[in-house]
């Protein structure tokens, strides 16, 4: 009896290492590729875990994320996306434009999900919004065509604003729609528009300063995922050169921007944790729509108006979602 009691305790000891072993590969893993860096989108990156919180996966739990920064080197996207394909990741969260597309040339199979204001159909990551037809999907955001809306509620705030200055990256795929939806609107408008090109730190200083020399007297950061890891530089910019600035995105505004108007990009990232969740859990992306958001926010904040010296104008102040004061 003890003989066979000893023989079957070898037996479990030998079988657990391969037990463990299937257990570790039946968890999936996320590929997660990253524009920015860690840091700045620590925020973005907590919407995606909850996202995929809503499908019951925890990382570390039940799930695991191999995440891949860019560090705002678009260059290196198709290079990190390659390597996540090559590693047989279950799906990749590619959440941004630059991303969307390096995820697109790496893999014609593993399924991926994007946050992007990139035209996702005719850049041929989808088929179409309601039928995707491939392996990704996710959250689209209506970029190009809220550049209009940005610079006129610029021109609100700043009505002797007559020369208006546009950051641009020149890598973003989709900074030429953005400039010239912006072109046509401020023709409209009768503003002048300058375009300043900016890809790195250096580049948005020396944008700043060419900004001061030609006397702009407002400015639109068009929305790109590199300048919004660079909100506290941009921020801090502004205030220094003593001139109102419109953004995408609420998060620029919280840390002391004027004003932004534009969807919520951590709602997006959210919709992408939870379609990343629908795929581990067996669903499609061909049968999952491409979700466009059905609210934009619109925020000022009041104390850095009142350091630029504006008069935010009651009927503005009445159609905010949020005010900071």
């Amino acid at each position: 009896m003890r003989r066979r009691e000893f023989i079957a305790g070898l037996s479990s000891a030998a079988a657990s290492p391969v037990v463990a072993r299937a257990q570790q590969l039946a968890t999936p893993v996320i590929g997660y590729l990253g524009t920015t860096t860690p840091e700045q989108d620590s925020h973005f990156v907590t919407a995606f875990r909850r996202g995929l919180g809503e499908l019951g996966f925890v990382e570390g739990r039940n799930v695991a994320i191999e995440f891949r920064w860019a560090q705002g080197q678009y260059e290196r996207l198709p290079e990190l996306a390659a390597d996540l394909v090559s590693r047989k990741v279950n799906v990749i969260a590619a959440v941004s434009g630059p991303a969307a597309l390096a995820a697109k040339g790496a893999t014609a199979t593993i399924p991926f999900v994007f946050a992007t204001g990139l035209d996702v159909i005719k850049s041929g990551i989808v088929a179409s919004f309601s039928r995707p037809d491939g392996n990704a999907t996710g959250a689209y955001l209506f970029t190009g065509a809220l550049q209009p809306k940005k610079l006129e509620l610029l021109a609100q705030l700043a009505p002797n604003a007559a020369i208006i200055a546009v950051l641009a990256n020149p890598n973003s795929p989709i900074v030429e729609t953005q400039v010239e939806e912006l072109q046509e609107a401020a023709r409209l408008l009768g503003r002048r528009l300058i375009v300043l090109n900016a890809s790195s730190e250096k580049e948005i200083d020396a944008a700043f300063a060419a900004l001061v020399q030609q006397r702009a007297n407002g400015l639109i950061v068009s929305a790109d995922p590199f300048f919004n890891g660079q909100r506290a530089q941009l921020v801090a910019l502004a205030a220094r050169s003593v001139i109102p600035a419109i953004y995408e995105w609420r998060e620029f505004t919280i840390a002391g921007g004027l004003v932004s108007y534009g969807t919520s990009v951590t709602d997006a990232y959210r919709q992408a944790g939870n379609y990343t969740g629908r795929i581990l859990k067996g669903e499609k992306p061909a049968d999952l729509p491409v979700v466009q958001p059905t609210k934009f926010e619109f925020v000022i904040n009041l104390r850095t108006a009142k350091a630029l010296g504006i008069d935010v104008p009651p009927k503005l102040l009445a159609l905010t979602d949020e005010v900071i004061e």
